[in-house]
């Protein structure tokens, strides 16, 4: 390095300035890291040939108009420069400084100070860049509202995740609950938007920000517009299930979050009832109201490695999606009197929707006395048919699945009257199908048993996780309207009619075990779906846990009861299959069994088989494969046989 660089490394003054107005390219620099100047910084921009200069915040008003300027800078000393040459027009290069996290991320520099000098050299042309304003200072990269919004803020480095792990785990040490607040948000033409959210985000562009980018990635340097990003989760595991979600998908997406509101504007005016605490540039601080506004052209910028800006001004359009966003003053200050629960408490008007709609539904209604009696009708003849269409049919047509859905909700919340009207209709429906059911079968000649028949008079804990999932899916499609028409599968799924029609059908045969266990298999539908459903409702938020307990305890308590019947009969499905797969091709000398089948699970153990042998097979053949298979399972059997023989 020459003497002249030396000297201007070392003696800032204002003839060094006035040089400078004669010159292509300044270097602004930290005197504090003056050697990184002199020994990698300066050697690598010897093409350039640009004027080194100590930084000084007096001399920034002394600075050329269209100066070309590159800076080694922090954060700050950046702002204070940027504040300073607002209107002349300069063009600005940065290098990654030790302290300039912010503006590495807004502008894309590369973390390496060799690859931002790389880009440098490589550079081809700057680009014009709007500014955005926070009540008058320079934003660089970002302006977060609450503690929440930093954990979204995530820059593109490969640590983004490990950093928002550490912020959750730091936010939750600290005890700091997110607390949604209620602001008060207005835009040029727009009325003003009063809104809870847990925090707000703004940006120029979203394109150096991992998920800011994802919500915002149609944006540009140099729109006009900013950006402000509106997180109204309803639960913390809303939070995170989107964040975890958004690093597994793809690199944009297709539509918003409905807890995010968005706004692209030129200027915005954020208010609240109390100062607002915000971190502009990582840098804390405080306002009685926030005014944000984009300053046109304010420079030319040559862009990083990481942000890839268009010369042509991109996306103009305003945007003003907010329709989601929580409203209504008794809302509002529901929400903002307490901290974000880990799972989402419903609102008093998704609530008040809700209890309509299940108190309706409750109610004894000649429609769904009609549909009770013609769903019997119609799975009693699909049964006697062994018809599996008949009785889906059957399925879908029985209303009774609705009224057993406002039961789990009338003993979540012990609420006796929805509890009274749900059990009389329901009961009614019982009454109603088993007289159809009866009236039908003294009608039918038909006395078999046949497989469908047979499927619904021995229930085990696999018919009781059905009913379990299904009351889970009821609960659900019943709490959010745009599920609603999957009820048509979840009464399918659960099947509550044909277990009925099957118990009135050992009625009208005079066979107790037919009734006794189809009768079994509907209860074991019925409490599963109460306990799920209950359960489910509670975890939507209907109903806190100390009202909720009751009513769950005494719903379990019941199914624990009804599961000792049907861990016997999952016992016995276990063992059967164990002897079907330890029969299945078993050979007895030159005999092979196939197809075996257990008849009647009961002493003694009645199996189907069919014997498969070259030769013709007598009596005390029969007898060894008895005998052999007596050993095989340990006890004894009758078999029914069916002799096949292989030529």
């Amino acid at each position: 390095m020459g003497m002249d660089a030396t000297r201007a490394l070392t003696q800032p003054t204002t003839r060094n300035l006035l040089y400078l107005r004669m010159t292509n390219t300044l270097l602004l620099y930290d005197i504090q890291e003056q050697q990184t100047v002199e020994q990698t910084v300066l050697p690598a921009l010897t093409a350039h040939g640009p004027t080194p200069l100590p930084y000084h915040i007096n001399d920034i008003a002394d600075i050329h108009p269209e100066s070309n300027i590159i800076t080694y800078l922090s954060d700050e000393q950046l702002i204070e420069l940027i504040t300073g040459i607002l209107g002349k027009a300069c063009t600005l290069t940065l290098l990654p400084h030790p302290r300039m996290k912010e503006a590495r991320m807004g502008y894309g520099v590369a973390d390496s100070l060799d690859q931002a000098l790389e880009d440098i050299n490589d550079a081809k042309n700057a680009v014009c860049a709007d500014l955005l304003l926070c009540n008058g200072r320079p934003v660089v990269n970002k302006i977060v509202f609450g503690n929440s919004l930093s954990l979204m803020a995530g820059s593109v480095s490969k640590n983004s995740i490990l950093s928002f792990l550490e912020k959750m785990i730091a936010v939750f040490r600290g005890g700091k609950m997110l607390v949604p607040r209620t602001f008060t948000i207005t835009t040029e033409d727009k009325s003003p938007l009063t809104t809870a959210a847990i925090g707000l985000i703004s940006v120029l562009h979203g394109k150096t920000s991992y998920l800011t980018g994802r919500l915002v990635s149609r944006s540009d340097m140099n729109t006009g517009r900013m950006h402000v990003l509106i997180l109204s989760p309803k639960s913390i595991i809303q939070l995170l299930r989107y964040y975890f979600n958004s690093l597994a998908s793809g690199s944009s997406l297709k539509r918003l979050p409905s807890f995010i509101g968005h706004i692209k504007a030129k200027s915005v005016r954020i208010e609240s009832s109390a100062p607002i605490d915000f971190s502009q540039d990582n840098s804390l601080m405080s306002a009685d109201s926030i005014e944000l506004e984009v300053y046109n052209n304010a420079f030319q910028v040559v862009p990083g490695r990481f942000l890839v800006a268009d010369e042509q001004a991109g996306e103009p359009a305003e945007i003003y999606r907010v329709n989601k966003l929580p409203k209504g003053e008794t809302y509002l200050r529901e929400l903002s009197t307490k901290p974000l629960s880990w799972v989402y408490h419903a609102s008093t008007e998704e609530f008040k929707d809700l209890f309509m709609v299940l108190r309706e539904n409750a109610k004894v209604k000649s429609p769904y006395l009609t549909l009770m009696v013609l769903s019997t009708l119609l799975a009693a003849l699909g049964l006697f048919s062994n018809s599996s269409p008949v009785i889906i049919g059957a399925m879908i047509l029985a209303p009774l699945m609705s009224p057993i859905i406002s039961l789990s909700m009338g003993v979540l919340r012990q609420e006796r009257q929805l509890i009274a009207s749900s059990v009389k209709t329901i009961g009614l429906g019982l009454l109603l199908s088993y007289c159809a059911a009866i009236l039908i079968t003294l009608f039918t000649p038909l006395h078999s048993l046949n497989a469908e028949i047979t499927a619904r008079i021995r229930p085990n804990l696999l018919d009781l996780g059905v009913a379990i999932v299904s009351g889970i899916a009821g609960a659900y499609a019943h709490a959010r309207e745009e599920v609603a028409k999957t009820l048509a599968g979840v009464a399918i799924a659960v099947a509550l009619v044909p277990p009925l029609a099957v118990s009135g059908i050992g009625i009208g045969w005079g066979d107790g075990d037919v009734f006794m266990g189809a009768l079994l298999l509907f209860f074991t539908n019925l409490t599963g779906i109460v306990l799920a459903a209950a359960f489910t409702f509670m975890l939507l938020g209907f109903s806190p846990f100390h009202l909720a307990r009751k009513g769950l305890i005494a719903s379990l308590l019941v199914v624990v009861l009804i599961s000792f019947p049907l861990g016997y009969g999952f016992a016995d499905i276990v063992r059967e299959r164990n002897i079907t797969r330890s029969l299945e091709n078993y050979r007895v000398g030159e005999i092979v069994i196939k197809d075996v089948a257990v008849v009647r699970g009961n002493m003694p153990l009645l199996i189907s088989i069919k014997l498969v042998a070259k030769d013709p097979i007598n009596s005390e053949d029969l007898e060894k494969v008895k005998q052999a298979i007596q050993r095989r399972i340990k006890q004894d059997v009758q078999l029914e046989i069916v002799v096949s023989m292989r030529r």
